[in-house]
């Protein structure tokens, strides 16, 4: 699992690796880094390496030449000079391993040495290249302190002492320069992996809480609905089981309810499943409950033998309601009237709802103590934290607690224009 994560996390160009620095490479692969290897030379990296051999080559050669036609030196000296810029030409093979090293070592070789002169400006290159601006600065630094010592030391038969401290420390600037260059174009590279792989982690999470919210949605309309139809099944079940001498048109009307119960909650959850596998939003499938369906709902508890007092005084048409309070409001009724049934059976519960545009939408459902002991209900009060989450969505609040006769109330206020 996780080489198939690494192999997602890399670049897509890592099959072309003959093209590309290995440094560079081994910064975008996330299995290198952790390794911990050195990264393996490309075919890139050979090129790049032979043609700073054959370059450093090329200027010790130079050198030599006008270290021995030059009769001031001695042959001994000349000699010395070459053997030194030889194992310097040798040495450019490090530069990639030990980028600081090299630069530093040959910062007092070039002193000394005409013939290395090529190696140690390849090896400042490198530096900059492969290090923070930090240690090229004191490498750099001290090259350009040493430019007019060496050519007061050695100077230039052909140039002025002037002209040739400005056009070394020239030559160093621009060496410096382009180094510099092409490392902050790696970071560049590097920075833009970094950007992608946080913005496609971003991207993951954000669809992980989307997901999560989601589920969470459909786990509370499956609360609220489904506790709703298996309340009045309850109800009616326990009916038939305590009176099983009541009279056939009773038992036959509580049949049809718990056949119609049963059927609508069948078909709730078929929607709720259905949404669960093809993603659709909620607003596919049935239609969802408004204020407008208010009536329906009380009318359903009272079928279900729940004594409840509607109060019903909105200013405006009830189809004026946004949906989403309207069916805040419907839920919230729904879950206060179901749990009403559960906690106090066969006591009057009341159903105010008022309010208008510009004033906000007050619902209000109240019900007294029971008149005797209620056996003990399953429940971990999910409902009523569903509902105050419910109402937060919508943009207003939600309280409940007992009431000082002994009963229960559920207020909730909701925004409308």
């Amino acid at each position: 699992m996780s080489g198939d994560k690494a192999a997602r996390t890399a670049p897509v160009f890592l099959g072309r690796r003959w093209f590309f620095p290995s440094a560079l490479l081994h910064e975008l692969d996330p299995g290198a880094a952790r390794s911990g290897r050195r990264p393996r030379r490309t075919a890139r990296d050979w090129v790049v390496d032979f043609t700073c051999f054959l370059l450093a080559v090329g200027v010790g050669m130079l050198g030599a030449d006008t270290v021995t036609g030059n009769p001031a030196v001695p042959h001994s000296l000349a000699v010395f000079d070459q053997v030194i810029g030889a194992l310097s030409c040798g040495a450019i093979w490090l530069r990639r391993r030990l980028p600081l090293g090299l630069a530093a070592v040959m910062l007092p070789i070039s002193f000394v040495s005409e013939t290395s002169a090529g190696v140690a400006v390849l090896a400042l290159f490198s530096l900059a290249v492969h290090r923070p601006f930090r240690y090229v600065a004191w490498v750099g630094g001290a090259h350009a302190v040493l430019v007019p010592l060496y050519f007061w030391w050695r100077p230039d038969p052909e140039l002025p002492y002037l002209a040739s401290i400005v056009l070394l420390t020239v030559l160093l600037a621009a060496v410096v320069g382009w180094g510099m260059f092409v490392r902050s174009k790696r970071q560049l590279i590097l920075s833009l992996r970094d950007r992608a792989r946080r913005a496609e982690t971003e991207a993951r999470l954000r669809a992980e809480q989307a997901q999560r919210l989601a589920r969470e949605a459909i786990a509370r309309e499956m609360h609220d609905v489904l506790a709703h139809r298996l309340t009045l099944l309850s109800v009616h079940a326990g009916a038939l089981e305590f009176r099983p001498d009541a009279p056939r048109e009773e038992i036959t009307r509580a049949a049809g309810v718990i056949r119609e119960s049963a059927h609508e909650a069948l078909q709730d959850l078929r929607e709720i499943i259905g949404v669960l596998r093809t993603g659709e939003s909620d607003d596919a499938g049935r239609p969802q409950p408004t204020l407008a369906a208010l009536d329906r709902l009380v009318a359903e508890s009272r079928e279900a033998g729940t004594k409840v007092v509607l109060d019903h005084r909105v200013t405006d048409s009830g189809a004026a309601v946004p949906a989403s309070v309207g069916r805040a409001a419907y839920r919230i009724v729904q879950e206060a009237l179901t749990n009403a049934r559960k906690h106090a059976p066969g006591a009057e519960a009341t159903v105010a709802v008022t309010g208008g545009l510009g004033e906000g939408l007050a619902v209000s459902v109240r019900n007294p103590a029971p008149a005797g002991d209620v056996p003990p209900v399953p429940g971990a009060g999910q409902g009523l934290i569903g509902l105050t989450e419910r109402a937060t969505l919508a943009g207003g609040t939600l309280e409940h607690g007992p009431t000082p006769d002994g009963g229960f109330e559920v207020r909730a206020r909701l925004p409308w224009g």
